[in-house]
């Protein structure tokens, strides 16, 4: 069975920095794409930026214009953990952070992967 596993959230204030994790049970990310989704009180959840596979060539990563430049993905192959480090954080960034993996159809923004984790809470102070 596999299980996806948020660690890394917390309060931090406009401005500052937070390093989310994500370790896998029963899965091997290199072989996936992964992706972080947040979901905000009241409002859907939306993607956050996300990973493929491990290829030959490497690795693609795409995200959400609302966090180019401040958020980076990124996977530690050799530890088997996706993370996603959360600078410049601002008030709206303030959600529950999701871990996802295993995409179905290609649409890395979508709701389509078959695993997902628990959550972490994410709180940015102005």
């Amino acid at each position: 069975q596999v299980q996806l596993v948020e660690s890394g959230g917390g309060l931090v204030q406009a401005g500052g920095s937070l390093r989310l994790s994500c370790a896998p049970s029963g899965l091997t990310f290199s072989r996936t794409t992964t992706a972080w989704f947040r979901e905000a009180p009241g409002k859907e959840r939306e993607s956050v930026a996300a990973i493929t596979a491990t290829t030959w060539s490497g690795s693609s990563t795409y995200y959400a214009d609302s966090v180019k430049g401040r958020f980076t993905i990124s996977r530690d192959n050799t530890k088997n953990t996706l993370y996603l480090q959360m600078n410049s954080l601002k008030p709206e960034d303030t959600a529950v952070y999701y871990c996802a993996a295993t995409l179905t159809d290609g649409n890395w923004r979508g709701r389509g992967y078959k695993y997902w984790g628990q959550g972490t809470q994410v709180t940015v102070s102005s």
